[in-house]
């Protein structure tokens, strides 16, 4: 009769955890919308406690003067210091006597199916703080960030009475904004909208040409027309009830590091596989990030009711 032993399970295990893992860090998740719409910066040593950065401004003007004269105007630039936090999440996943001895005996591998799950939980996680904020750690999210100004749309109602050529109005206006409130220094080149509102406007036919209004927008922008570069138009989850009184957000940034980022020091990992029990191996998982840095506050719009 064949016995069991805990010591070549837990070698096999490890020769087949290998392979799990790699398997699992090859799969992208498609739906999952954080890395498309926030850079994330890795660089910090993984067991940080807290990430600082600086915000910088410059000052100064220069004047006409006389060619004698000793007040020449002087440049200088204003440092702001900002600290986020980084905190340890975790999710593993494991298997038991059966199955181990089941794989063995028949020389299959063991199923990854544990592994995916649980490596699609820990991006589900990180998703939904970075966009949506987590009111236990004080972080804020994307979607509702409270550096940043909401503005009502100038037309708004894009699935009743709008008309294809306000719904481009309120458009223009989410672009505009963010170059108003930048002296006309930066273009907003992203564009995220609830589904409902983009499932609107790529459906919907501009009464003078074949084009849809997605794509008119897509080619006639503001961003566009002045840098020649294509806009980033993004259907999200969540943004349909993101603005003031639950109303659908549109939300105009540029996507820049100096502007937003997310400190990942340690993207989600596996750790060795650990005998839990006699009868069950486990594999931990862990990850370590921070809250989403708004830097440049102004470099982002919030039009609601749209």
């Amino acid at each position: 009769m064949r016995t069991f032993d805990a010591q070549a399970a837990m070698g096999f295990i490890i020769a087949q955890t290998a392979h799990v893992e790699a398997s699992v860090y090859q799969m992208k998740y498609a739906d999952i919308q954080y890395p498309n719409l926030i850079p994330v910066d890795t660089s910090a040593n993984p067991f940080v406690k807290t990430v600082t950065y600086f915000s910088a401004n410059k000052v100064g003007v220069a004047g006409w003067l006389n060619g004698n004269a000793d007040d020449i105007p002087m440049a200088d630039t204003e440092h702001s210091q900002y600290e986020t936090s980084v905190y340890t999440a975790g999710i593993g996943y494991g298997y038991g006597w059966e199955e181990i001895n089941q794989a063995q005996m028949l020389g299959i591998n063991l199923a990854a199916d544990k592994a995916f799950a649980a490596r699609r939980a820990a991006e589900e996680m990180v998703d939904r703080v970075a966009l949506e904020g987590d009111a236990a750690k004080g972080f804020e999210g994307l979607f509702d960030h409270s550096a940043v100004t909401a503005t009502g749309a100038t037309t708004g109602d894009w699935g009743g009475a709008a008309t294809p050529d306000e719904i481009i109005g309120d458009v223009n206006d989410a672009l505009t904004n963010v170059q108003t409130s930048t002296n006309n220094i930066v273009l907003a080149d992203t564009l995220l909208l609830p589904y409902s509102k983009w499932n609107n406007i790529a459906s919907k036919r501009l009464t003078d040409t074949s084009m849809t209004i997605f794509e008119f927008i897509r080619q006639n922008n503001v961003y566009t027309a002045q840098t020649g570069a294509p806009l980033t138009i993004r259907a999200v989850r969540k943004l349909d009830t993101a603005g003031v009184s639950g109303t659908a957000r549109m939300i105009a940034y540029r996507r820049n590091p100096e502007v937003l980022k997310l400190h990942m020091p340690m993207p989600h990992r596996f750790l060795p596989v650990w005998q839990a029990g006699p009868l069950r191996w486990e594999i931990p998982g862990v990850c370590r990030f921070g809250g989403l840095d708004v830097r440049l506050p102004n470099e982002i719009s919030y039009i609601d009711g749209i």
